[in-house]
């Protein structure tokens, strides 16, 4: 059993609207589900992504009203990244975030690739990454209704940076039992600490890796708005994802077992330093219940929900109220 890649990053936002306005007018991802939490229906859970929604293409947020700002730190998803095609598109990005007011650094070279960091609006670390030479797994396709040129957009998910105390033991469970492969290192980009460890998984590449920051300095992450809940990994099947939770009760490690996210099936678990990591199936897919040319235009509910839709959109708020 191999993974095929991430599947989907989730992080946290205190503000729905703000969040779908930033990651669509601004990034021009597609909202790919509006949907809700379906451990809180009372909030939103919002799906972004290529023109269909294409597994390791999708970023989603949970809405956490009453979230206090992430207080970053150890033991946490430190920073995403997001794929585009070439080199010449961080020159363009440069100019869009710099034209919106996006905090954002210099273009600069990460384990071999050209990057560009920058952060939206609650401070969420996030990292352009160029697909120029990317000979691993391949990107999706952008929406051909975005605000950004196609040759620019962003075409998925890259790498994603856990920062840990102790990062032998999040090794050990990437390399010993999900099978991920060690691929180098870089330097980090804050002075007297180690290198950044790289691995890989699948068919490798921009859209298959882990990076690994060590740590020792830091106090333990306070998740909050601004913050990473889990990171997903690519399953092929159902049959696989069930090997697999045969394979993580194997060694003890505690998880949730088979979830059914209608959209996708699930398995939960934590590595040893806290990080939860989600296996996921490539399908059945975001248009399960939605013509793909009408994707996120109106509240998706699993069927499990579906007699609560009522009492459900009485308490949510329009995405559209931000201008």
């Amino acid at each position: 059993m191999e993974f095929k890649g991430i599947h989907h990053v989730s992080a946290i936002t205190k503000t729905a609207a703000e969040n779908f306005k930033f990651y669509t007018k601004i990034l021009g991802l597609r909202l790919i589900k509006k949907t809700v939490n379906q451990d809180d229906v009372s909030v939103y859970h919002l799906f972004y992504g290529d023109e269909v929604g294409n597994p390791g293409t999708e970023l989603t947020f949970f809405e956490l009203p009453n979230a206090g700002r992430n207080v970053d730190g150890n033991n946490s998803i430190s920073a995403l990244s997001l794929r585009v095609p070439s080199d010449r598109a961080l020159d363009y990005w440069s100019g869009r975030l710099t034209e919106f007011g996006v905090e954002h650094e210099e273009v600069k070279q990460r384990a071999g690739r050209a990057t560009l960091a920058f952060k939206d609006f609650e401070g969420q670390r996030l990292i352009l990454v160029s697909d120029e030479n990317n000979a691993g797994v391949p990107g999706g396709k952008p929406w051909d209704r975005s605000p950004v040129p196609a040759e620019y957009g962003i075409v998925g998910l890259g790498p994603v940076q856990l920062t840990v105390s102790e990062p032998e033991l999040t090794i050990t469970v990437l390399t010993d039992l999900m099978g991920f492969r060690p691929k180098g290192q870089y330097p980090s980009s804050i002075p007297g600490q180690p290198d950044i460890l790289v691995f890989e998984t699948g068919e490798g590449g921009t859209g298959a890796e882990v990076h690994i920051e060590p740590r020792t300095d830091l106090p333990r992450e306070r998740l909050g708005r601004g913050g990473v809940h889990h990171v997903a990994f690519r399953v092929a099947d159902e049959e696989e994802l069930r090997a697999w939770i045969e394979r993580i009760r194997s060694v003890r490690l505690p998880n949730s077992g088979f979830v059914d996210r209608f959209y996708f099936r699930s398995l939960y678990f934590r590595e040893p330093n806290g990080i939860l990591f989600e296996l996921a199936t490539d399908g059945p897919g975001f248009a399960t219940d939605e013509d793909i040319e009408h994707l996120g235009e109106s509240l998706a509910l699993p069927p499990f929900l579906e007699s609560k839709r009522a009492q459900i959109e009485a308490h949510l708020k329009p995405l559209d109220t931000v201008q």
